[in-house]
């Protein structure tokens, strides 16, 4: 599924200017960026309330297909534009992260790791 899609389906917003064509495989949800840089892979589209800049370091350490913040969360221009030049998609959610990830699965997203 592509993040464009994905993004239809959780009813979000993709704030970014690229990554709407990337690729997902696989997602997670954590807010605790230590557990994420350990455990995340490329493709995945992963679901987080942290809106800093860090969150962008980590998702383009493991090629991630995008970031979704739930909840109407929205992070600052400068996070954005980091995202933008990593090629990492960021979408904001009305949904909470519970329920986008239960759309992420009955869509076909599987676990980063079964």
């Amino acid at each position: 599924m592509k993040v464009k899609e994905l993004c239809g389906l959780v009813g979000g917003t993709i704030l970014t200017r690229s990554g709407g064509e990337n690729e997902i495989e696989c997602g997670c949800v954590c807010d605790l960026l230590s557990w994420v840089m350990a455990k995340g892979e490329p493709n995945c589209a992963w679901v987080t309330v942290q809106t800093h800049m860090n969150v962008i370091a980590v998702a383009s350490l493991h090629d991630m297909a995008c970031v979704i913040c739930p909840e109407g969360m929205k992070p600052d221009a400068d996070v954005l534009d980091k995202a933008d030049e990593e090629g990492i998609a960021v979408i904001s959610s009305p949904y909470t992260a519970y329920k986008v990830c239960c759309i992420m699965s009955a869509g076909g997203i599987k676990p980063e790791r079964e």
